[in-house]
């Protein structure tokens, strides 16, 4: 049996992970890190990356038949477009095969060692890994469980065959014509957009009231405009039951007690992910748990002296660039830094079509902590860039407290929004308020200009509307 030594061991090359060794590389840290698949993890392999090569594929699809279709103000025609899915495919595990490559010359640039192969935990400072080559020990001083998690499947809608989690929605062979999609949060609709785009007929089954019901009403309702453009059922308040006999139709109760048959080649499940937790061993260290994840403090120490957790397996946002900072952390506390984790807001991004973006408080919930807040909306309709693209739904909304304008929240939903996140969460992180928001100089025309025009708007004194 072959053993190694090292100071840090990071098991999980997802985001957080890889993160994590990259920047405890640079430090000078003897550091080895192990995955049991490609690295990069579900972000970079069949999560955020591919999704987004396919959502813009089908964007760039929907636009040329509506050309062809002679429905663009632009006084632009085309004939109509065919698709080769396979090509498709093929563009898009293209750029994650760069990516992999990416990750893995960034790890041998800061001299981290890379293991391939599934570990598990002996106790708190060895792990086991199953490599093609046999088993490996791993002895280290410290230890970071960064092991993601996993699409939730439901007991009577099991993975397989007409059953598909989003991993195998990103890897169909071909456009399914009727796609039925289970969970309307955000990576049902993002995934039942695109398809919708490329020519599949779409039915969204909520079991809430309404679609992406993490986020208020009045930033998801051009969302829920844009589904029925696209021609997607979407019923709220209904209740997937599981399979019709012959397994070609999702059985579904509506809200009033109803039962439906909706038509369906593929049923695309998305209610969730759940942490990745068991097959490592971890009941050899006995963690302590917060329900189904690990427990961390604000330095994502475990319950365990030595042993950190970092990402999705430590619970919610589950969202990779929360798993990116708290690894860059982890790394420069082990190096002896002083770090904690003190970040005001998370950006959340839900690519569907208008984009939505939340950063910070929304309306409703600074409410609840502050007597009194200021609310400014600036829609799209008169911001001049987004009347030039066509594509004038949607708004930006700044929250920021009464009193000293000290800036809690921004939120935008419309065309290409999620390119503005960063500006938005660096104003919360920086203590901005709203004149400083309001005192900036805004490129014109830019749909940035927005922000600017909704800070106004929440001091009174709005200039273009």
């Amino acid at each position: 049996m072959k053993e190694i030594s090292c100071k840090l061991l990071v098991i999980g090359a997802g985001p957080g992970g890889y993160v994590c060794a990259i920047r405890a590389g640079q430090l000078g840290i003897d550091t080895a890190i192990v995955e049991a698949g490609k690295l990069g993890g579900t972000c970079l392999n069949v999560g955020c990356i591919p999704s987004k090569a396919i959502i813009h594929a089908a964007e760039e699809y929907e636009s040329v038949a509506r050309f062809a279709a002679a429905k663009n103000p632009f006084g632009i025609t085309a004939g109509a477009p065919s698709l080769d899915f396979r090509q498709t495919l093929e563009w898009k595990d293209g750029i994650v095969s760069r990516l992999n490559s990416g990750v893995a010359g960034l790890l041998k640039k800061a001299k981290v060692k890379t293991v391939p192969g599934w570990a598990t935990f002996r106790d708190g400072k060895t792990v086991a890994v199953e490599t093609e080559t046999g088993t490996q020990l791993i002895r280290a001083e410290t230890v970071v469980i960064a092991t993601g998690s996993a699409p939730v499947e439901l007991p009577f809608l099991k993975f397989g065959d007409t059953v598909i989690s989003s991993t195998d929605a990103l890897a169909l062979d071909e456009v399914p014509a009727r796609l039925a999609v289970v969970g309307g949060g955000y990576i049902g609709l993002e995934l039942g957009i695109a398809f919708a785009k490329l020519g599949s007929k779409v039915t969204v089954v909520e079991a809430l009231p309404r679609i992406l019901a993490s986020y208020d009403a009045e930033l998801t309702r051009p969302v829920a405009k844009r589904l029925g453009e696209l021609g997607i059922v979407a019923m709220t308040g209904a209740k997937a039951k599981g399979l019709s006999a012959k397994g070609d139709a999702l059985l579904v109760e509506d809200s009033a007690g109803n039962d439906h048959k909706i038509p369906a080649d593929k049923v695309l499940v998305t209610v969730g992910r759940r942490p990745v937790t068991e097959g490592w061993g971890l009941e050899e260290i006995d963690l302590t748990m917060a329900g189904p994840f690990i427990h961390i403090d604000d330095q994502c120490r475990t319950s365990m002296r030595g042993v950190y957790a970092i990402g999705d397996v430590t619970g919610e946002p589950m969202l990779a660039h929360r798993a990116m900072a708290q690894g860059e952390m982890v790394a420069e506390i082990v190096a002896g830094h002083k770090r904690a984790w003190d970040k005001r807001c998370i950006p959340a991004i839900c690519f569907t079509d208008p984009e939505v973006v939340s950063v910070g408080q929304s309306p409703d919930e600074a409410k609840s902590t502050n007597p009194e807040i200021k609310v400014g909306l600036f829609p799209f309709q008169a911001n001049g860039r987004a009347m030039t693209k066509a594509d004038e739904d949607g708004f930006i909304r700044v929250v920021a407290r009464a009193d000293n304008h000290v800036v809690l929240g921004v939120q935008a939903v419309g065309k290409g929004v999620s390119e503005l996140s960063t500006a938005f969460g660096l104003a919360i992180e920086m203590g901005a308020r709203l004149e400083d928001v309001a005192g900036t100089i805004h490129a014109h025309p830019t749909q940035g200009e927005g922000f600017q025009e909704a800070a106004l708007k929440a001091l009174g004194h709005a200039l273009h509307i």
